[in-house]
């Protein structure tokens, strides 16, 4: 009887529970969840915001083709003015900076970068209608003020989506837009720039019509006005502000992807969680921004004006210059995917800034030695231009390490402001250098001191214990506390 009692019995299986990982999975599927996040992320937000900046970068720089023929026919222009007209942009791009950064973190990336993009597109192809001075000054600095806050802002944006194993790879996919935009945009520009000109072809003079009664360098700015207004109102419905809103991740890779920021964030020494006005005024803040100020002003004045330079050192056509000016961002693309590359991968940043920034100084240093050598003068505008974009990435992941949410967003705000004031500085004194001694070189040995000066202090700049940023820990690491940090 008892064994048939014991037959009859249901045996009991015992359940062993599997250890959570931050995100509330087991450890095996948050990962693989986190993985497909990243990835996901970077196919979805990386493209359009890369497309938006290179419309944003030609908005701001076309300035430097059209005016090799808006000189000729607008009395009173020279390059005294196009170099002041090109800088004042920054000043209206300063006052706003660090409100629309702050807006970014705290209110909807989505819908400001939106806003900005349809507003300057509107001010950009308003430029078409400027015929004195003064309507060129006012114009450029409301575009200033209308697409103050893209750059930092989505610099931001992206820290809300990256964790920083992949953040300076994903800031230098973005960055890449600006050498995309100056190879693709002067053969286009160049095109347009034709219209309502004459040209010498097969030894007759040949007249290019005006279009609507408007001239080539006209075109140049309505044309590329049109995309960004375009691009923002995409963006408004395209673009999701975070992790948490992103209906195209599955539930299990929202939690993965929000955890594992959630824990980077948490792991970061408290003194490094500072106010707003803590951040604006950290001493390493102070000084990235006066770095980012040398570095612009020598980047800006060498890009508004090495089209000028080629033109009236070697007497060039249009065709021959715009496939010229196209080397140097060619070989900046390369510099800046290498350099996010490399800085992810040994999780080093000061020396990823510094030393692409001298060697933006040497090439430049290399162009004032170079008049009369073409092959060398654009051999220098090449390692120039590589100098000014390839330290970007590495750049802008220094304040994340000592900084966090409001005060990094503020004081990303800030570095870029005050940095970006260097891009009036070096149109402005290139412009006027030359204007007064007929000369570019005085103002080319200015931007190479400047950007000497920037490597130094980058060099030297101690960050403390996060300067170099250590692999993180996959997501089953400290579940409980992670957890708990997450759920915050």
């Amino acid at each position: 009887m008892d064994q048939a009692l014991a037959r009859e019995r249901p045996k009991v299986i015992r359940s062993v529970q599997m250890p959570l990982g931050p995100s509330g999975l087991p450890p095996s599927t948050g990962v693989e969840a986190l993985d497909r996040a990243r990835r996901k992320a970077y196919r979805r937000l990386l493209p359009l915001v890369f497309i938006s900046y290179v419309v944003a970068f030609v908005d701001r720089a076309n300035v430097s083709i059209a005016k090799l023929t808006m000189t000729r026919d607008l009395p009173g222009f020279d390059n005294a003015v196009i170099g002041f007209g090109a800088g004042v942009f920054f000043l209206g791009y300063f006052l706003l900076e660090i409100p629309g950064t702050l807006i970014v973190e705290r209110w909807s990336a989505r819908k400001w970068i939106a806003r900005i993009m349809i507003t300057w597109g509107i001010t950009a192809a308003a430029t078409a209608l400027v015929n004195t001075p003064f309507h060129f000054y006012l114009v450029r600095f409301l575009l200033g003020l209308a697409e103050a806050g893209f750059y930092p802002g989505v610099i931001v944006y992206l820290t809300h989506w990256f964790t920083g194993r992949d953040r300076a790879r994903a800031l230098a996919y973005f960055f890449v837009a600006t050498p995309v935009a100056q190879i693709i945009s002067p053969k286009i520009s160049n095109a347009l720039l034709r219209i309502g000109t004459d040209e010498v072809v097969g030894g007759r003079l040949v007249h290019h019509a005006e279009r609507l009664g408007l001239d080539g360098w006209q075109w140049v700015y309505i044309a590329w006005g049109i995309p960004a207004v375009v691009l923002g109102i995409v963006v408004l419905f395209a673009l999701t502000d975070r992790p948490a809103e992103a209906r195209w991740l599955t539930a299990e890779e929202r939690a993965a992807l929000e955890a594992e920021l959630a824990r980077e964030k948490a792991e970061r020494p408290a003194g490094h969680k500072m106010t707003l006005l803590e951040g604006l005024r950290h001493p390493k803040v102070l000084l990235l921004a006066l770095v980012y100020f040398l570095v612009v002003t020598g980047s800006y004045g060498t890009e508004f004006f090495m089209p000028s330079i080629l033109e009236r050192w070697y007497a060039l056509k249009f065709d021959t210059l715009t496939w010229l000016v196209i080397l140097p961002p060619l070989l900046a693309l390369a510099g800046q995917l290498f350099v996010g590359w490399s800085s992810d991968r040994t999780k080093e940043r000061r020396l990823h800034t510094a030393v692409p920034i001298a060697c933006g100084a040497l090439g430049l240093l290399v162009v004032t030695q170079s008049r009369g050598g073409l092959p060398l003068t654009v051999l220098g505008f090449m390692i120039a231009y590589a100098g000014f974009k390839a330290y970007l990435p590495a750049f802008w992941s220094l304040p994340s390490i000592f900084l966090t949410s409001t005060a990094a967003a503020g004081s990303i705000g800030l570095i870029n402001s005050v940095g970006n004031l260097g891009g009036f500085m070096g149109p402005y004194v290139l412009g006027k250098v030359e204007a007064m001694t007929g000369s570019f070189e005085g103002g080319l040995y200015f931007l190479v001191v400047c950007m000497a000066v920037s490597a130094a202090i980058v060099s030297r700049l101690r960050l403390g214990g996060g300067e170099a940023l250590q692999s993180p820990r996959s997501v089953t690491a400290g579940s409980t506390e992670a957890a708990r940090l997450a759920g915050r």
